[in-house]
Protein backbone atom coordinates (compact mmCIF):
# COMPACT_ATOMS: atom_id res chain seq x y z
CA UNK A 1 0.00 0.00 0.00
CA UNK A 2 1.70 3.53 -1.22
CA UNK A 3 2.03 5.70 1.57
CA UNK A 4 0.73 9.42 0.46
CA UNK A 5 1.76 12.75 1.46
CA UNK A 6 -1.18 14.25 2.66
CA UNK A 7 -3.18 11.74 3.52
CA UNK A 8 -3.84 13.00 7.10
CA UNK A 9 -4.44 16.58 5.65
CA UNK A 10 -7.58 17.76 4.10
CA UNK A 11 -5.28 20.23 1.71
CA UNK A 12 -2.05 20.50 0.77
CA UNK A 13 -1.95 24.10 1.30
CA UNK A 14 -1.58 23.20 5.12
CA UNK A 15 2.44 23.03 4.51
CA UNK A 16 3.75 22.19 8.27
CA UNK A 17 0.89 19.71 8.55
CA UNK A 18 1.71 17.63 5.48
CA UNK A 19 5.68 18.36 6.74
CA UNK A 20 4.44 16.82 9.97
CA UNK A 21 2.62 13.85 8.27
CA UNK A 22 6.06 12.88 6.92
CA UNK A 23 7.20 12.78 10.04
CA UNK A 24 4.50 10.11 11.05
CA UNK A 25 5.43 8.06 8.03
CA UNK A 26 9.31 8.37 9.25
CA UNK A 27 8.37 7.31 12.52
CA UNK A 28 6.58 4.11 11.03
CA UNK A 29 9.11 3.20 8.74
CA UNK A 30 11.61 3.42 11.18
CA UNK A 31 9.55 1.26 13.71
CA UNK A 32 9.99 -1.49 10.69
CA UNK A 33 13.74 -1.17 10.58
CA UNK A 34 14.10 -0.84 14.55
CA UNK A 35 11.38 -4.04 14.73
CA UNK A 36 13.77 -6.15 11.93
CA UNK A 37 16.82 -4.78 13.72
CA UNK A 38 15.44 -5.96 17.52
CA UNK A 39 13.75 -9.48 16.24
CA UNK A 40 15.42 -10.96 13.50
CA UNK A 41 17.84 -13.73 14.13
CA UNK A 42 19.79 -13.74 11.05
CA UNK A 43 17.41 -15.30 8.82
CA UNK A 44 14.52 -13.16 7.77
CA UNK A 45 10.75 -14.57 8.15
CA UNK A 46 8.45 -13.42 5.60
CA UNK A 47 7.12 -10.36 7.37
CA UNK A 48 10.27 -9.40 8.85
CA UNK A 49 11.13 -9.06 5.13
CA UNK A 50 8.28 -7.07 3.42
CA UNK A 51 8.53 -4.81 6.35
CA UNK A 52 12.27 -4.30 5.92
CA UNK A 53 11.27 -3.93 1.82
CA UNK A 54 9.06 -1.58 2.53
CA UNK A 55 10.89 0.40 4.60
CA UNK A 56 14.32 0.61 2.88
CA UNK A 57 11.93 1.88 -0.52
CA UNK A 58 10.58 4.42 1.79
CA UNK A 59 14.21 5.77 2.65
CA UNK A 60 15.07 5.36 -0.41
CA UNK A 61 12.33 7.31 -2.69
CA UNK A 62 10.11 9.50 -0.17
CA UNK A 63 12.55 10.66 2.69
CA UNK A 64 15.00 12.54 0.38
CA UNK A 65 11.85 14.55 -0.45
CA UNK A 66 10.75 15.62 3.00
CA UNK A 67 14.55 16.78 3.53
CA UNK A 68 14.52 19.04 0.40
CA UNK A 69 11.12 19.76 1.65
CA UNK A 70 12.99 21.86 4.50
CA UNK A 71 16.04 22.05 3.31
CA UNK A 72 15.76 23.91 -0.06
CA UNK A 73 11.52 25.23 0.95
CA UNK A 74 11.39 25.79 3.98
CA UNK A 75 14.44 26.67 5.67
CA UNK A 76 15.22 29.39 2.85
CA UNK A 77 12.33 31.49 3.75
CA UNK A 78 12.61 31.11 7.29
CA UNK A 79 16.46 32.58 7.19
CA UNK A 80 15.03 35.58 4.74
CA UNK A 81 12.99 36.35 7.56
CA UNK A 82 14.65 38.57 9.96
CA UNK A 83 12.94 38.90 12.80
CA UNK A 84 14.46 37.85 16.68
CA UNK A 85 12.55 34.74 16.57
CA UNK A 86 14.16 33.41 13.87
CA UNK A 87 17.48 34.67 14.12
CA UNK A 88 17.28 32.28 16.95
CA UNK A 89 16.38 29.64 15.61
CA UNK A 90 19.44 29.92 12.56
CA UNK A 91 21.60 28.03 14.96
CA UNK A 92 19.15 25.02 14.94
CA UNK A 93 18.37 24.96 11.45
CA UNK A 94 22.39 24.29 10.45
CA UNK A 95 21.70 21.38 13.09
CA UNK A 96 19.01 20.41 11.48
CA UNK A 97 20.83 20.25 8.31
CA UNK A 98 23.62 18.37 9.89
CA UNK A 99 21.30 15.85 11.36
CA UNK A 100 19.88 15.64 8.00
CA UNK A 101 23.76 14.38 6.53
CA UNK A 102 24.70 12.43 9.44
CA UNK A 103 20.77 10.37 8.65
CA UNK A 104 22.07 9.97 5.17
CA UNK A 105 25.25 8.46 6.10
CA UNK A 106 23.29 6.15 7.97
CA UNK A 107 20.55 5.51 5.72
CA UNK A 108 23.40 4.54 2.77
CA UNK A 109 24.96 1.78 5.54
CA UNK A 110 21.62 0.74 6.34
CA UNK A 111 20.39 0.59 2.60
CA UNK A 112 23.39 -1.29 1.67
CA UNK A 113 23.13 -4.33 4.88
CA UNK A 114 19.10 -4.69 4.52
CA UNK A 115 20.10 -5.27 0.90
CA UNK A 116 21.97 -7.80 1.38
CA UNK A 117 19.71 -9.06 4.12
CA UNK A 118 16.82 -9.02 1.69
CA UNK A 119 19.61 -10.59 -1.35
CA UNK A 120 20.30 -13.38 0.98
CA UNK A 121 17.31 -13.60 3.86
CA UNK A 122 19.93 -13.26 6.22
CA UNK A 123 23.08 -11.38 8.12
CA UNK A 124 26.19 -12.70 9.43
CA UNK A 125 26.25 -11.54 12.83
CA UNK A 126 28.54 -8.46 12.39
CA UNK A 127 26.69 -7.31 9.96
CA UNK A 128 23.46 -7.72 11.65
CA UNK A 129 25.27 -5.74 14.67
CA UNK A 130 25.95 -2.86 12.23
CA UNK A 131 22.79 -2.81 11.18
CA UNK A 132 21.21 -2.42 14.82
CA UNK A 133 23.69 0.04 15.85
CA UNK A 134 23.11 2.06 12.66
CA UNK A 135 19.44 1.90 13.19
CA UNK A 136 19.47 2.56 16.43
CA UNK A 137 21.34 5.98 16.13
CA UNK A 138 19.26 7.00 13.13
CA UNK A 139 16.17 6.89 15.78
CA UNK A 140 17.99 8.83 18.14
CA UNK A 141 18.80 11.58 15.31
CA UNK A 142 15.11 11.31 14.64
CA UNK A 143 13.86 11.55 17.97
CA UNK A 144 15.20 14.55 18.58
CA UNK A 145 15.15 15.77 15.23
CA UNK A 146 11.23 15.75 14.60
CA UNK A 147 10.36 16.63 18.29
CA UNK A 148 12.20 20.14 17.77
CA UNK A 149 10.38 20.37 14.07
CA UNK A 150 7.03 19.47 15.51
CA UNK A 151 6.74 21.32 18.00
CA UNK A 152 9.05 24.52 17.57
CA UNK A 153 10.48 25.32 13.97
CA UNK A 154 6.93 24.47 12.22
CA UNK A 155 4.74 26.41 14.89
CA UNK A 156 7.46 29.14 14.57
CA UNK A 157 7.03 28.83 10.22
CA UNK A 158 2.96 29.06 11.06
CA UNK A 159 3.36 32.07 12.79
CA UNK A 160 6.39 33.81 10.31
CA UNK A 161 5.35 33.14 7.32
CA UNK A 162 3.29 34.95 5.13
CA UNK A 163 0.31 32.99 3.19
CA UNK A 164 2.15 33.49 -0.17
CA UNK A 165 5.63 31.89 1.00
CA UNK A 166 3.48 28.68 2.42
CA UNK A 167 1.94 28.88 -0.78
CA UNK A 168 5.46 28.94 -2.14
CA UNK A 169 6.24 25.55 0.07
CA UNK A 170 3.18 23.60 -1.04
CA UNK A 171 3.61 23.89 -4.45
CA UNK A 172 7.88 23.32 -4.68
CA UNK A 173 6.73 20.31 -2.33
CA UNK A 174 3.84 18.92 -4.84
CA UNK A 175 6.16 19.32 -7.70
CA UNK A 176 8.61 17.14 -6.02
CA UNK A 177 6.36 14.47 -5.42
CA UNK A 178 5.23 14.82 -9.57
CA UNK A 179 9.01 14.22 -10.35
Amino acid sequence: MPVQIGAQSPHFDDTTRLMSDCHRRIEMFLGSLQRVAATASGRLSDSEHAGLERALRYFREAAPKHTADEEESLFPRLRQNKSDEVRQAFGDMTRLEEDHRRADLLHAKIALLGARWLNNSELNPEDRRQFQDCVSQLAAIYKTHIEFEDHTLFPLADRILSTEEKAQVSREMAERRRQ
